[in-house]
């Protein structure tokens, strides 16, 4: 984790992942963890923060036997949560390292929460706050953060955002969307389809459950909302007007954190695969579209949050949570 502010950009370097024999498709990548993994299991402490815009987000703290060390903030993908097993076996391994552990349960994605905002792709406010709130409480601890797809682009927006003053000193993102626009088209054909009908469905049992004691806020059609058969649909009906973007173009556009990785001044490494069936290969930033102080790592094969290669006997082994918390190192 070299800082070489010689260079004026950062640098696009090959991966050394290799996928399991059996499992070279990107689907079966993307969908083996999921459907095969048993949920690692992890030690949870469910701190409740109350925000100051009078509603709150949950945190949940692991590794607090390795009392005083530096805290890696972990951010969960699109209709992820303190259950996500990309997140817990992560968790695992840091808190092995002698990490503590503090996952951001982005806005609404457990319990519904108190006002009609709900998190999304460009909404960095809360990670932002979270990282000075714990910044105040122990001022001379270390922080890092890791961000899995949407969570990826918000991580990414929000170390832009924060530039100079960005309070984590190192960050991970895998599976980043850099493009939103492309990725929402690409899961719109063939079998990315599924991946959109899954969350599509759990992102409306969320809204549908949170608005049962929230009001609907004027400009959200939430009956489209329920009706929308991709992301564009919900995104044009729902997040934007949710979030004072014009339409969902507007939002996909400005939300995306692919045009913001020039302003990262914290060492970063994002880890995408080509082959990843969230997106296409052409939405991948050049070294010049990088600053320094970023290596974006790409491997052929991959899937989505997949990275599955083969350890001992031919078992699954989950080399995306090995190569982070490798990168990471001791706190």
């Amino acid at each position: 984790m070299s800082d070489d502010a010689r260079v004026s950009h950062g640098r696009v370097i090959r991966s050394e992942f290799r996928p399991h024999p059996l499992l070279r498709n990107p689907h079966l990548q993307t969908l083996s963890p999921f459907l095969l993994r048993s949920p690692p299991e992890m030690p949870l402490r469910v701190e409740r923060l109350q925000t100051p815009d009078g509603d709150f987000i949950d945190v949940g703290w692991s590794g607090e036997q390795n009392a005083g060390a530096s805290i890696a903030v972990l951010i969960h993908g699109l209709t992820g949560g303190f259950q996500s097993k990309y997140l817990r076996g992560l968790a695992q391994r840091l808190s092995a390292q002698g990490w503590r552990i503090a996952i951001l349960l982005l806005r609404g994605a457990g319990e519904p929460n108190l006002t009609p905002r709900l998190y999304n792709h460009g909404d960095t406010a809360d990670l932002r706050w979270l990282w000075q709130q714990l910044h105040a409480r122990e001022p001379g601890v270390r922080l890092a953060a890791v961000g899995w797809s949407l969570g990826g682009n918000v991580l990414l927006k929000a170390m832009s955002e924060e530039g100079h003053d960005a309070l984590p000193d190192c960050v991970v993102a895998a599976s980043v969307p850099f493009r939103l626009h492309e990725c929402v088209e690409r899961l719109r054909r063939g079998f990315s389809r599924i991946y959109q009908q899954r969350m599509l469905g759990d992102l409306k049992k969320a809204v549908q459950l949170k608005h049962q004691k929230v009001p609907v806020p004027p400009g959200v059609d939430l009956a489209a909302t329920m009706r929308a058969r991709d992301f564009h649909e919900f995104d044009n009906a729902y997040t934007a007007p949710l979030n004072g973007y014009r339409d969902a173009r507007d939002y996909y556009q400005r939300a995306a954190c692919g045009q913001y990785l020039d302003r990262i001044h914290r060492q970063t490494l994002v880890i995408n695969s080509l082959d990843d069936p969230f997106m296409t290969p052409d939405i991948v930033p050049r070294e010049t579209q990088l600053a320094p102080q970023v290596t974006l790592e790409l491997a052929h094969t991959g899937g989505h949050v997949g990275f599955v290669a083969a350890g001992a006997g031919g078992r699954m082994e989950f080399w995306l949570e090995a190569r982070i918390a490798g990168w990471l190192g001791a706190p």
